[in-house]
């Protein structure tokens, strides 16, 4: 098993929730195809009925509400499509994403956004969270345009 998949069936553990076989398959797929990019639900959905035919998609979609209530997969939405992604990093839970519209690939950024300016705008509030994404294209998508033009 990987360090990956173990952290992941560790925080399930943690939250009392089954080890299924279901489910280890649905993190090991998340896993593989993550390369840091979100996978749209429908893809999971399709992966998890050929491998488990009579899995509803009632449970697959569950299972991925509680893996991103768990904070095992991030979840975003492209256009109308939800799509999720193999959380980068169990340890540091708060972070934030730039997003390559062009190829899809995630970074993490290493610092949050959330500066001094926003803080001092809202003084007198308290801010119980806040999610900041980062959308434009990565340097290989455009460096490969610059190759083409």
């Amino acid at each position: 098993m990987t360090i990956q998949l173990e952290d992941a069936t560790q925080v399930l553990r943690e939250n009392h929730y089954k080890i299924t076989k279901q489910r280890k398959a649905m993190l090991s797929y998340l896993i593989d195809q993550a390369d840091c990019k979100y996978i749209p639900v429908t893809s999971i959905d399709q992966f998890m009925r050929q491998s488990f035919p009579n899995m509803s998609h009632n449970t697959i979609y569950r299972n991925i509400a509680e893996f991103t209530e768990l904070g095992i997969v991030e979840k975003s939405v492209q256009g109308e499509q939800a799509a999720v992604k193999f959380q980068c990093d169990f340890k540091h839970e708060h972070h934030h994403h730039f997003v390559c519209q062009n190829c899809g690939k995630v970074r993490e950024l290493p610092e949050c956004p959330l500066g001094v300016d926003v803080q001092t705008e809202l003084s007198g509030c308290e801010i119980s969270a806040h999610s900041f994404t980062v959308y434009g294209t990565c340097e290989d998508c455009l460096h490969a345009q610059q190759l083409k033009e």
